[in-house]
């Protein structure tokens, strides 16, 4: 009963650390800021320009630089060639729509949805390379 009674305490606590730092049941931030940044790409792909104006659209847009802030510090790491990507997608994006709503001609709103398809891709180029932790 003597040797029982430590070999119980030395399992218990074994198993104790093993809980806590070989598996978490909390996703990494990364995970989180991945989801932010592709609700509001969604939100950026489904804004109709024709219907609603550039003003919706700019408010998504910079609601994503804000997300993207968040994505890169998360992201940095471990996938730092996928966020600068899309960072540099989502530049794009901004600047296609300040040249379409200075002029707003059909060759610079499809110009602005070309942008929007870039950044969605590049999304989900990100998305992929995060799977494995998420």
């Amino acid at each position: 009963m003597k040797r029982i009674l430590p070999a119980l305490v030395a399992a218990t606590a074994a198993l104790g650390v093993l809980a806590s730092g070989g598996c978490s049941s909390e996703p990494p931030p990364v995970c989180q800021s991945l989801a932010t940044v592709q609700n509001t790409v969604d939100h950026i792909q489904n804004t109709d320009v024709s219907e609603n104006g550039l003003g919706q659209l700019r408010s998504y847009l910079g609601r994503l630089h804000g997300d993207l802030q968040q994505l890169a510090t998360d992201a940095q790491a471990r996938f730092p060639a996928e966020a600068q990507q899309l960072r540099v997608s989502v530049d794009h994006l901004s600047a296609s729509a300040s040249v379409a709503k200075a002029d707003p001609d059909v060759a610079n709103l499809a110009a602005v949805r070309s942008a929007v398809a870039v950044v969605r891709a590049n999304v989900q180029t990100l998305r992929t390379a995060v799977a494995e932790v998420c």
